[in-house]
């Protein structure tokens, strides 16, 4: 046997408990051959002399918007204004810009409140600026949009008698006219007047974003929300993944989770059905169809909003007062309960596993109520059940996790550049509950290292640092200082945490034989670096093959494989066929 590719003389951590450390990982097909003495007498194609550099399994962002992201690599990008006269010099720009264009949208992305002392834009001088050019400014959490009264008029909502939709709302000022802002659901009255995007778009911002993956050793994500609702962008947005699967364009391996709006009934046989009437794709397609490259995860539910919006179903009303009249907001739900209960029943029991978005505490009761009654009727789902974001979680709601297997994927991105709002939002009594991490672990529950992007930074090595220090922009810890974790647990959460959680330990997660050959190097060990944000990726492999390289890491095309490599600085070696 010839191996395809030979790393030696490398500081591999594993993240197997069985054999934690190593030296030397072989790979042949894609997949991992042995590590270490496995290796004896076997010759490769290539060898790679790491000169001592970091190896550890392929980073997994469990939860992000890879759609988003990649379309917003390509909008005006609005993150780095600070004050509003900023932010309109920015908007000025893009407009004179795309005069050429006619009167076609202006899109932007990454706004937040926060970037100008908690305002928001005045839309009287939006529309100067725009004029009858609509504008969609997406904010940076996905749960609210800044809209031009052109946008609004298209949409029929400009008036300050339209009706706020269910789970959403057209604030208003005092007079009844609309601000500009829409919150929730009600941004699916602009979105509608947008989508569908083509699926060519689609498959050009997959290879964009995929790309960025790459470069922070992302090797594998789950995109949570396609196909519909507010987060989606097509009905077709599989087949555009599928696209850019085929044509190479697709640089990580992708789970994706359909939004629960795109699931109908089937009208397949009544034994089908139990309990409750069954719904999914065409064909009865469910969880854990495709392969290892590109499958289906669980159907993605929106339960409530958002902790900065102040739109999450919290148990104990929000302390501050950035609406207008904050007095006994406890948020709220995005549709009724009971309607929520019926819907995720229906999905659960034609063969779907269950990603509830549930930020508040209430909408972890709920959720976990829903799931765990499901789990009773209908049995186990092979890829877990899960809640996304579960930031506000009280103690007793831990076991209740564990003891019903249902996976959470908290965010350690948000401290930085949200951990003060939250924290004045919360209080000091509540403050305890938000965004748990090591609480998690102590309790037996599965935690899934994520970034939500373009929501909040996605880098893995900022988010492992996060969940280390919990550091926000003041220099403050974020939360319960006891909620920090270890850098071996930090690690764990972006591999094998995040594996077990997509429902794909037994492939990845850990460099052991068998699995995927997905892999990183790094400059040095995230488990013993002062500052883990602070170390480079050097090479990033999906299944063996190279899908990036830093100017220290050059892979260059071989007439003998494709695997084939040289590390600038770092020795390689070729090996005689035998």
């Amino acid at each position: 046997m010839k191996l395809d590719l030979l790393l030696r003389n490398a500081e591999i951590i594993t993240m197997d408990p069985d054999r934690p450390v190593a030296s030397s990982l072989g790979i042949w097909q894609g997949r991992i051959v042995g590590l270490d003495e496995d290796l004896d007498g076997l010759d490769a194609v290539q060898v790679l002399d790491l000169g001592g550099a970091t190896v550890t399994p392929g980073f997994i962002d469990a939860h992000c918007h890879t759609t988003w992201f990649g379309l917003g690599l390509a909008e005006l990008d609005v993150s780095g204004a600070h004050g509003l006269e900023e932010l309109y010099e920015l908007l000025q720009g893009a407009v004179t810009e795309a005069r050429s264009d006619g009167e076609g949208w202006l899109f932007a992305t990454g706004f937040s409140q926060t970037q100008h002392g908690g305002s928001f834009p005045d839309i009287a001088e939006l529309d100067r600026i725009t004029g009858e050019r609509p504008l969609f400014m997406r904010h940076n959490s996905g749960h609210m949009a800044v809209v031009n009264t052109a946008a609004l008029r298209l949409a029929g909502a400009d008036a300050p008698s339209f009706p706020d939709p269910d789970g959403g709302a057209i604030v208003r000022d005092g007079a009844g006219r609309p601000t500009g802002l829409v919150q929730e659901t009600a941004q699916e009255l602009i979105q509608q007047l947008i989508l569908p995007y083509a699926s060519e778009d689609i498959e050009a911002a997959l290879e964009r974003a995929t790309r960025y993956y790459a470069s922070e050793g992302i090797t594998s994500f789950t995109e949570a929300g396609v196909g519909g609702g507010w987060i989606g962008h097509s009905p077709a947005e599989l087949a555009a993944y599928q696209s850019a699967a085929a044509n190479g364009r697709l640089h990580a391996r992708a789970q994706v989770m359909p939004v629960l709006d795109v699931l109908h009934d089937l009208k397949g046989h009544a034994s089908d059905s139990v309990g409750a009437a069954p719904a999914g794709l065409d064909l009865g397609i469910t969880s854990g169809f495709g392969n290892e490259y590109l499958s289906l995860g669980p159907a993605k539910v929106f339960l409530d909003g958002s902790l900065l919006g102040e739109t999450a179903a919290v148990s104990h009303e929000f302390c501050s007062h950035g609406h207008k009249d904050n007095r006994g907001n406890t948020g709220y739900f995005q549709a009724d309960p009971a309607q929520l209960r019926e819907r995720i029943e229906a999905a659960y029991a034609a063969g779907w596993s269950i990603a509830a978005h549930a930020i508040g505490d209430r909408a972890v009761d709920l959720a976990v109520d829903i799931i765990t009654e499901c789990q009773a009727v209908y049995g186990p789902r092979r890829v877990p059940n899960r809640i996304e974001h579960a930031s506000m979680t009280r103690p007793e709601q831990l076991g209740r996790l564990a003891d019903a297997g249902i996976a959470v994927t908290p965010q350690a991105s948000f401290f930085r550049d949200g951990g003060d709002g939250m924290t004045a939002s919360l209080g000091p009594d509540r403050l305890p509950w938000a965004y748990r991490a090591a609480s998690f672990l102590e309790a037996g529950v599965t935690l899934a290292g994520s970034s939500d992007r373009p929501v909040a930074d996605g880098n893995v090595l900022r988010g492992m640092q996060a969940f280390v220090d919990r550091r926000t922009a003041s220099g403050a810890v974020f939360g319960n200082p006891d909620e920090c974790l270890t850098p071996h647990q930090a690690l764990a959460a972006y591999t094998s945490g995040a594996a077990a959680a997509t429902g794909s330990l037994g492939e990845k997660g850990t460099l052991s034989a068998g699995k995927l050959a997905d892999f990183v190097v790094l400059s040095a060990s995230p488990l013993e670096a002062p500052d883990i944000s602070g170390l480079n990726v050097l090479a990033t492999a999906v299944g063996g093959r190279f899908t990036h390289q830093s100017t220290n890491f050059h892979a260059e095309p071989s007439s003998e494989s494709p695997f084939a490599a040289r590390v600038s600085a770092v020795r390689v070696s070729a090996t005689q066929s035998s």
